[in-house]
């Protein structure tokens, strides 16, 4: 019998299926500053500037790319040869930043909203105990009142001919964000022929209306396939009765995975859960999990959406879970091990995956 890894090799090495992928609504401009510290440290050096009233912390590395989780995967989902098209939202000077960047004839930019402000992030790259650790402080400008009044005839034509619609970070879409998913996932089960695949991000900075969430996208058939990390899978499962999130002396990613396990059981979409250890899918009949990849992370934003990317490409050619997951788990640690961040190409991930070994006892 053959190994996923032998499988994957050979599926990379051929020309794969096709597919189209609509993904939305955030686009930011990013500056990702790299600690080598944790927070203790680093704040105390502020306090320290701070109290002679200003001063300059010097080689702290910078970088300024495109980010936003919808704009991050379809960066990767090009990569590997994934026809996409981003319905997100930016200013002017947004649209020319992302037409210098994204030259892919995969990547099909004509559904980018110009609107008044674009939105921006500073993210803070710091050492934990559990490796690197992203804290993002964000500038949501438009994207905080963007919805579906902002899409049009055309863009409904290209959500429902899609195979794949995505739709990203809900909390950042602050006050439209659960009618914007229900409003676009309809039109897809209504009149469309491809899958819905939702990754809320982190929702606490929207606590308010998670709730709202729950209840009217989580709980109904619109969502095919929810996309979670460790946070968003307790933070879910904690809404719906019936789960108990104190940790009662286990690891927090234990707790995760008991959590994707139990919204699995109660929610009618697929479950795509991914860790820093392992990653998995769960349904109401079968569950798979697979290691994560042994690799050095040189950063800590932006694994999710090349996980994401990676999913997609091997959900949409049909590979088995096991596969399916290996490959979502390549093309992140490849894009987190990778010096120069740069999104995987089919043949680096035929290197990478000749290269590394799956980390042990998940």
């Amino acid at each position: 019998m053959r190994s996923s890894k032998d499988e994957l090799l050979q599926f990379l090495e051929h020309d794969t299926r096709e597919i189209d992928v609509v993904v939305m609504p955030d686009f930011f401009l990013d500056r990702l500053i790299t600690l080598e510290c944790d927070a203790s440290s680093f704040s105390i050096l502020v306090a320290d500037v701070a109290k002679r009233k200003g001063g300059s912390i010097d080689g702290v590395a910078q970088t300024d790319v495109e980010g936003g989780n919808a704009v991050n995967t379809a960066s990767a989902l090009a990569a590997i040869g994934v026809k996409v098209a981003p319905i997100v939202c930016t200013d002017g000077l947004g649209l020319e930043q992302l037409r210098f960047s994204f030259k892919s004839s995969c990547i099909d930019l004509s559904h980018v909203k110009i609107m008044e402000k674009a939105s921006l992030t500073t993210a803070l790259e710091l050492e934990s105990e559990n490796g690197k650790a992203n804290v993002m402080l964000r500038d949501l400008g438009s994207l905080a009142d963007f919805g579906p009044k902002d899409l049009t005839h055309d863009d409904y034509e290209l959500i429902a001919n899609s195979d794949y619609v995505c739709v990203f970070n809900w909390a950042g879409t602050r006050k439209f964000g659960t009618e914007l998913a229900r409003k676009v996932f309809q039109k897809v089960k209504a009149n469309g022929k491809g899958k819905t695949y939702f990754d809320t991000a982190d929702p606490t900075p929207n606590r308010g209306t998670i709730s709202a969430l729950v209840d009217n996208i989580l709980k109904t058939n619109l969502v095919d396939v929810l996309s979670l990390n460790e946070n968003e899978a307790v933070t879910y499962a904690s809404l719906i009765g019936g789960f108990d999130t104190s940790l009662n002396g286990t690891h927090f990613d234990e707790l995760a995975l008991e959590s994707a396990r139990f919204l699995a059981k109660r929610l009618n979409a697929r479950i795509d859960f991914h860790a820093t250890r392992f990653s998995g899918t769960f349904t109401k009949k079968r569950e798979t999990i697979v290691p994560a990849f042994k690799v050095k992370a040189l950063r800590a934003t932006g694994a999710g959406d090349a996980w994401n990317a990676g999913n997609i490409l091997a959900d949409g050619n049909e590979l088995p879970d096991e596969c399916r997951l290996a490959l979502a788990n390549a093309v992140s640690a490849c894009y987190l091990s990778d010096p120069t961040g740069e999104h995987p190409t089919k043949r680096k991930l035929i290197s990478f995956l000749k290269s590394h070994q799956v980390m042990a006892g998940i």
